[in-house]
């Protein structure tokens, strides 16, 4: 592959990525259901919106090139106390969260090169 079609592979992935990230924890923030279900968990009716308004600005700061790195970072740890939170309520269903994290991870050096079609 030649370094051309990485960087619009990597610019695909991170694009991809952060738009489903953006749309899932928006849902998620801001829905009845999701509030409901983390007070069946035992946790207090905030935690939904706090945790979704905080993917949302780490996707945010992930789809800005210049702010790629804290993004990405930002989601990973995100990523894993979902999946440690998920896993300690015996809820064994974390693949996602696992794609998406290896997808922010192989993600974050690209977000260093340049964007697909600018001069290198």
């Amino acid at each position: 592959m030649s370094i051309r079609q990485q960087q619009v592979a990597a610019w695909v992935l991170r694009w991809t990525l952060g738009l489903v990230v953006l749309w899932e924890s928006y849902q998620f923030g801001f829905s009845e259901a999701a509030t409901r279900h983390l007070q069946r968990m035992g946790l207090p009716q905030w935690i939904a919106p706090a945790l979704g308004g905080t993917e949302i600005v780490a996707a945010i700061l992930f789809l800005v090139p210049k702010l790629g790195r804290i993004g990405g970072y930002s989601l990973l740890v995100i990523f894993a106390v979902a999946a440690t939170l998920h896993v300690l309520h015996g809820q064994f269903e974390i693949g996602p969260l696992l794609v998406y994290g290896a997808a922010a991870f192989a993600c974050m050096p690209a977000n260093d090169r340049t964007e697909p079609g600018s001069a290198s």
